[in-house]
């Protein structure tokens, strides 16, 4: 199996998505800072300078880590990645998006959303979504782009310094 191209550049009619570098920890952290857009996250503490910082080296370091652009205006407004290949199940996680609040509301993460299923969908058959359980705003935004939730026992994962509960969604290749 080819392993999948983790750090493609998707351009839409909005957004135009790049492989994220050093250099865009400026304009990352300056969207990210925003308290608002973490308050339902399970990693509500994520605005915070450091707590950023490891998010953002993990994100380099995972070699799939997307910053979004508005396509009218140039301007960096949240990051996206590709991490957890499984080539033995077929499915990649997409996952670790988080965007300006300005573009809150469904077409942006629409876009973004169908540009890396499109692309990540020629490598593997299944994209899976890991979704803090009490993540309501994200539990909503998956269902509007057809997001099916798994069945069976919540995953747990570190955040915030506790254990935090995940539901599981998928999208498989049409």
């Amino acid at each position: 199996m080819t392993e999948p191209d983790r750090q493609p550049t998707l351009t839409g009619e909005r957004v135009i998505l790049r492989p994220s570098t050093p250099d865009d920890w400026d304009a990352l952290f300056a969207v990210a800072s925003d308290p608002l857009i973490w308050e339902v996250h399970p990693a509500h503490d994520r605005w915070q300078e450091s707590v950023f910082r490891a998010y953002f080296d993990a994100g380099i370091a995972s070699g799939g880590a997307l910053t979004i652009f508005d396509k009218a205006t140039g301007a960096v407004i949240g990051s996206s990645r590709f991490d957890n290949w499984k080539p033995e199940t077929d499915q990649i996680e997409i996952g670790w998006t988080y965007l300006k609040r300005d573009y809150w509301g469904g077409s942006y993460n629409r876009e973004i959303k169908r540009l890396m299923l499109d692309h990540i969908h020629r490598f593997v058959a299944t994209a899976v979504f890991t979704v803090g359980e009490g993540n309501i705003r994200s539990r909503k935004a998956m269902e509007k782009i057809g997001g099916v939730l798994r069945s069976g026992p919540p995953e747990m994962r570190f955040m915030a310094g506790e254990m935090k509960s995940h539901v599981i969604y998928e999208i498989s290749r049409p």
